[in-house]
């Protein structure tokens, strides 16, 4: 909140000063100029009696008043010129107390003080002088504050990748171990060392290939390959992929779209990806569900909705925020039993930002669903409404 700039006592002595100095001044001014004019007079006679003699005056019978001549017009103007001066004088030195005051405020801001503004009004333009100032400590204060997160995020994802790889790498190493020391008892053991080798180097290419993906779309120059695609014949080949691992799991995959194209700008292949770890997490985490749910529908002439629904175990509210951070985990764990890597969310936010929509999700005792939104033409960009749980 801003407050009425004051001067201090000291300024505001300072300032009667300088208006006693200014009259002081200007009056011995006036008296050379008189004394100038005076001495002319005195040395040309006639200069008195021409245009100095210039007068109006009204007459009423014996009486006669004045109320014009050159000499009170010279008088008044020499004391309008005595007056602009002096206000032009003590206003020049008052802003001069202003800006002293505003460069006494940035030292004091620069000496490491970033909470602090400069909480003063001023007059005129020094006022917008106020307001960018402050604009840009608060800027500077925002671009600091992001760089130092996205040290932390640089930081926390060196930590989680370093984790995630060496739990795996350590049983490799160990098996591969046992084996290089022929510590095996028959060649069923030797088979059972090697396959989990081999099922822990799968985990470890899986969790790559994902960091991959999640670093190319997470790039600023990140582009993509867009052509026209249906969504619907997309969301119908997808379902069809999925059947027999859900049919395994005791659940059944719907596709509830319309007959008639859905067509809109994509890359096929990232959006692909989007779908694909969509429906692998209702698989794996969709614990007590039999049932998936795909649809898709134009919800106006410039943006589509894609959902992907299950019925199983609902998501607590206090994560609904946070799923879609990179190696976040609802379980609260860093196990890889279900296979996940943490970044698969992650990654289906990069690629929907990609394609200027958004992705939120809802969850609710009866169904989850992750919904999209894309805009029909990528020249397009989608803002997410205010009373979406968006990550």
């Amino acid at each position: 909140m801003y407050l009425k700039f004051q001067l201090t006592g000291r300024e505001k002595s300072e300032l009667f000063g300088e208006a006693i100095v200014t009259i002081i001044v200007m009056l011995l001014l006036n008296m050379s100029i008189f004394l100038i004019i005076d001495q002319l007079i005195d040395t040309n006679p006639g200069i008195e009696n021409g245009i100095f003699q210039i007068k109006m005056s009204l007459s009423f019978g014996p009486q006669h008043i004045q109320f014009w001549s050159w000499g009170w017009a010279f008088n008044l103007l020499m004391l309008i010129g005595d007056a602009f001066v002096l206000y032009w004088r003590l206003i020049r030195r008052y802003r001069q107390m202003q800006l002293r005051h505003v460069i006494v405020e940035l030292h004091y801001i620069a000496s490491g003080h970033f909470d602090h503004r400069i909480p003063f009004t001023l007059s005129g333009q020094m006022q917008r002088v106020v307001e960018s100032v402050n604009a840009l400590v608060d800027s500077t204060i925002t671009s600091l504050e992001e760089e130092r997160a996205i040290e932390r995020s640089k930081d926390e994802l060196v930590t989680n990748v370093s984790h995630d790889i060496r739990t795996p790498l350590t049983s490799i190493i160990g098996y591969l171990g046992l084996i290089e020391d022929q510590q095996y008892q028959s060649k069923e053991d030797l088979l059972k060392y090697t396959h989990t080798a081999f099922l822990k180097s799968k985990q470890m290419k899986s969790l790559v290939d994902d960091l991959f993906e999640y670093t190319k779309v997470r790039q600023t120059d990140a582009k993509l390959e867009t052509v026209q695609i249906d969504l619907n014949a997309m969301l119908e080949q997808l379902g069809a992929s999925f059947e027999l691992e859900a049919s395994k799991k005791g659940m059944k995959i719907t596709v509830n779209v319309g007959a008639a194209p859905l067509m809109f700008d994509a890359d096929p292949e990232k959006l692909a990806r989007v779908f694909n770890n969509l429906v692998s997490n209702a698989l794996k985490y969709g614990h007590g569900g039999k049932n998936i749910h795909l649809s898709a529908k134009k919800v106006s002439n410039r943006e589509v909705e894609v959902v992907v629904a299950n019925d199983g175990e609902p998501i607590p509210q206090s994560d609904l925020r946070q799923i879609f951070e990179r190696f976040y985990r609802v379980e609260g764990s860093r196990s890889k039993e279900t296979g996940g890597t943490g970044l698969g969310l992650a990654i289906a936010l990069g690629i929907v930002e990609l394609h200027h929509g958004y992705i939120y999700a809802s969850s609710d005792e009866q169904i989850t669903k992750f919904i999209m939104h894309f805009p029909i033409k990528h020249s397009d960009t989608l803002k997410a409404p205010e009373n979406v749980v968006q990550a």
